[in-house]
């Protein structure tokens, strides 16, 4: 296993696993054996990085969430894990009723919830101290200024309850706009962001159902250009495989990425694939990892074998050539 830094500040910043493990479906689509069985094989490859929240997953049975933070407090007391493995988790995005289907209706981000969903999140989790804690999607429309969030979340690190603090799915102005905030007041910043990023890039002007100005929860221009400029920041890249996009016939890619640019970085990143003698699945992941902008992959798996897929990404060494040659593409 390959790790890197993420925060600045000495007390708070961890080494971590340059791969990440999502327990999104721990608990609820994925059984516990199998759940179990996963995160033991990524803690034997030496991968310390793991990632939920306390929103997940409430589609699957209709709940609001909180059965994979669950499922993590009882694999962590089984295994009696301490602070030698690092999990990231999310507020914000829980619905405020059981729900089936995307919510509309979520907590939010005031100090209250802050407050307050992250000790319920420390309770599940079993943890004195949240490693890392994302302020999960910005609500559009929400009446929360922005300052009583910054605060909120800082006030939790000072008290000790959390360690490292990140954003995931936020406008890239409105990140630079919290950091700012921060920084003014002497208090502790998102150090740490969270999007969906991947070798394929789909569009982002389309509206999506939270915002009628495009997808904000993926890496475009913008936010790479963010990254550039400020290199202690650390991106996590969310379904970088796109759900199994690259590889199930059954499974199309959505409109976002019905333009020219597809077929031909398909055509590229196949012929890398044939070139390292890796799978598709893991060129990306090397590609990812490896790039110009170091990113920390956020993989899912369903079984033990998928695992060892994206694991075996960690070692792939792509050449100039071959980086060059995926790059190329638009």
């Amino acid at each position: 296993m390959k790790y890197r830094t993420i925060g600045t500040d000495p007390k708070t910043r961890r080494r971590v696993s340059v791969l990440s493990l999502g327990a999104m479906l721990f608990g609820t689509a994925i059984d516990e054996a199998t759940s179990f069985a996963i995160l033991d094989r990524f803690v034997e490859a030496g991968g310390n990085f793991i990632d939920t929240a306390n929103n997940y997953a409430y589609w699957v049975n209709g709940t609001q969430g909180g059965e994979s933070e669950a499922l993590l407090g009882r694999w962590r007391r089984s295994r009696n894990v301490t602070d030698e493995i690092v999990i990231a988790t999310k507020l914000g995005g829980r619905p405020n009723a059981p729900a089936t289907g995307l919510s509309h209706d979520l907590e939010g981000l005031s100090a209250q919830v802050i407050r307050e969903s992250s000790e319920r999140s420390r309770e599940r989790l079993g943890m004195d101290k949240l490693d890392l804690l994302y302020a999960h999607a910005y609500l559009e429309g929400s009446k929360v200024p922005l300052e009583e969030t910054v605060e909120a979340f800082a006030d939790l690190v000072q008290a000790g309850a959390v360690g490292l603090l990140g954003a995931s799915n936020h406008w890239a102005w409105r990140l630079e706009r919290a950091r700012n905030l921060a920084a003014a007041a002497g208090l502790p910043g998102y150090e740490v962001l969270q999007y969906h990023h991947s070798y394929l890039r789909p569009r982002t002007d389309l509206p999506t159902l939270r915002s009628q100005d495009g997808n904000f929860g993926v890496v475009d221009g913008n936010l790479l250009s963010y990254l550039r400029a400020e290199p202690e920041l650390t991106l996590v890249a969310y379904s970088p495989l796109l759900g199994g996009g690259y590889v199930r016939a059954d499974k199309p890619f959505d409109a976002a990425f019905d333009h020219p640019g597809t077929p031909r970085r398909l055509a590229a990143l196949r012929e890398v694939a044939q070139e390292t003698g890796a799978t598709v699945n893991q060129v990306v992941l090397a590609w990812l990892i490896g790039g110009e902008i170091p990113m920390i992959p956020l993989v899912g798996a369903s079984s033990v074998e998928q695992l060892e897929e994206s694991l075996a990404a960690v070692d792939l060494e792509l050449t100039a050539d071959q980086r060059a040659k995926l790059d190329s593409e638009h």
